[in-house]
Formats: structure tokens, sequence, C-alpha cells
């Protein structure tokens, strides 16, 4: 068990090693396509900034969360604190909206008074943050299993990475066409895929959040498989969350036709096992009746 509890703690520590190595080299990436934008004058350049600094401020959060998370359970937290990553996926995911708002703003105003823009500059910086997007991509795709937090931080880098391909050919195009409104077209289509992504992800974490039931779960199922066990009359108040990605929990009241302490004791471990077993519920809190107290 303490081999298990040590491996797991190693890998942690190196994934966290792999996460702040993926920060400092987005901030660097983010202080240098910035200064590259200014010197274009390219907008995209400048947006693909601002979207690494999102990455950057993003996987600082997850690093943060995951730590948290693996707190024990306490006096004060008594599930624990897993949902840490649920709550710093919510911030990052708002994190998008906001950019994505921003970009489409300034994109629109860049219509109205186009400027100048050198195309070189953009595919030379736009290559280099495209090598460094794919990078911190792969660090994050590795952790982003059955985990939210991971994941909106795996979609930030992804969106980098083609959002950096996407400046490479706006560059090329202006450099050979002098089609200087590309820039700003692109902008839109960054943004626009920003908040499309946020969006497909925000409601899943805001349920997991109201403690809504898993979408895989049917509470008329569950309720179905446990009056069909010996002795069992009716279940009711059957409530449904999950604590986190991975645990789900129940509690329920049942009316069962038994007459001793330990016939509960057998039932309600049978009730626990079928749970565990047909729908993944490893934690359970159960409320025995008698049929005659109904």
């Amino acid at each position: 068990m303490s081999h298990i509890h040590q491996h797991h703690h190693h890998s942690a520590q190196s994934s966290d090693r792999g996460l702040i190595f993926a920060v400092s080299i987005n901030i660097l990436l983010t202080a240098f396509q910035f200064i590259g934008g200014l010197i274009s004058g390219s907008l995209a350049l400048i947006a693909d900034a601002l979207h690494n600094l999102s990455d950057a401020a993003s996987l600082g959060i997850a690093i943060v969360a995951r730590k948290i998370s693996r707190k024990p359970a306490d006096d004060f937290k008594t599930f624990g604190y897993k949902r840490a990553e649920t709550i710093a996926a919510l911030i990052n995911l708002t994190i998008l909206v906001v950019i994505s708002i921003y970009l489409l703003y300034e994109a629109v105003w860049r219509f109205i008074s186009p400027s100048s823009i050198n195309g070189g500059i953009i595919i030379i910086i736009a290559g280099i943050a495209l090598v460094i997007d794919l990078v911190t991509a792969f660090i994050t795709l590795r952790l982003s299993k059955n985990n939210l937090n991971m994941k909106a931080a795996f979609l930030h880098n992804l969106s980098d990475a083609l959002s950096s391909l996407a400046v490479i050919i706006s560059g090329v195009l202006i450099s050979i066409y002098q089609w200087f409104w590309i820039d700003s077209f692109l902008t839109m289509i960054l943004a626009l895929f920003i908040l499309y992504q946020a969006f497909v992800m925000l409601p899943k974490t805001m349920h997991l959040l109201m403690e809504g039931a898993p979408e895989a779960i049917n509470i008329n199922e569950i309720k179905s498989s446990i009056s069909s066990l010996k002795n069992i009359e009716d279940v009711h108040h059957v409530h449904i969350w999950s604590l986190d990605e991975k645990t789900i929990a129940l509690e329920a009241h049942i009316v069962a036709n038994i007459d001793t302490f330990d016939e509960m004791e057998t039932l309600k471990q049978l009730v626990k096992k079928e749970l565990a077993d047909k729908f993944n519920i490893t934690h359970s809190t159960l409320e025995f009746e008698h049929e005659m107290m109904c």
C-alpha cells in the first residue's frame, strides 16, 4: 500500500513540475508575442499573446487547485477538497469568455480602422509559438483524462496551437498579397472559437458545482435495482450527486421487511454492493425504515 502511495506521490510531483515548466514557457512566450505584435502591428499576434497569458494563468490556477485537491478531508471540509479543481475549471472558462469578448471588440475596431502589418515578423514569432503551444498541450493532455480542471487547461493549449497555426497562415497571406484585413478576420475567428470552447464545457462544470446527478445515472433505474432485492419494499428520498469527477455519492431511505439489527446490516451491505457494482456509486448513506412504520 505504501509503495502505491509513494508511486502516486512521485507521479503527482512529476506532473506538477511539468505544469510549472509549461507555465514558465508560456509567460516567456506571452512577452515575446506581445512585443512582436507591437512591432509588426498584428492584432492577431497580440490576441495570441493574450491567449497565451490566459494559458499561463489557467495552468497556474490548475497547479494550485491540484495541490488543494490532494488535501485529506477534515472537520472543515468533511468531503475533502477535490472540488477545488472544478472551481479552477470554472475560473479558467470564465477567463476564456472574457478574453474572447475583448478580442471580438478589438477586431471590429481594426476592420473600421485598418493599419499596415509586417507579415514576416508574424510568421517567425507565430512559428516559435506553435512549437511551444504543442509542447504545453502535450503536457496537459497526459493529465486531462477524467479531470475537468486539466481538460480546461488542455483546451486552452490546444486552441493556442491552432491559433498560432492560423496566425502563421495570416502572416503568409499578408506578406504575399498585402491582405491586412485577414489579421482582423482571423482574430474574430479565434475569439469565436475560444467562446465556443468555453460554452461547451461551462454547463458540465456548473452541473457538477450545483451537485447535479451524473448524466450517466438514472435515478429510476437505481430505485428499481434496489427495490428488486429481497425484503425491500420501497425506496424514496433518493439524492445523488458527484463529490468530484470520479466519486458519486448517494443517500436514500429504504423501507424493508426486516426484524433484527443483524438483518438490517446484511441488507445494507447488499445494497451498497449493488450500488457499487452496477452504478459505480462508492459513497452511500442509507436510512432503513420498517414497513410497519410507514
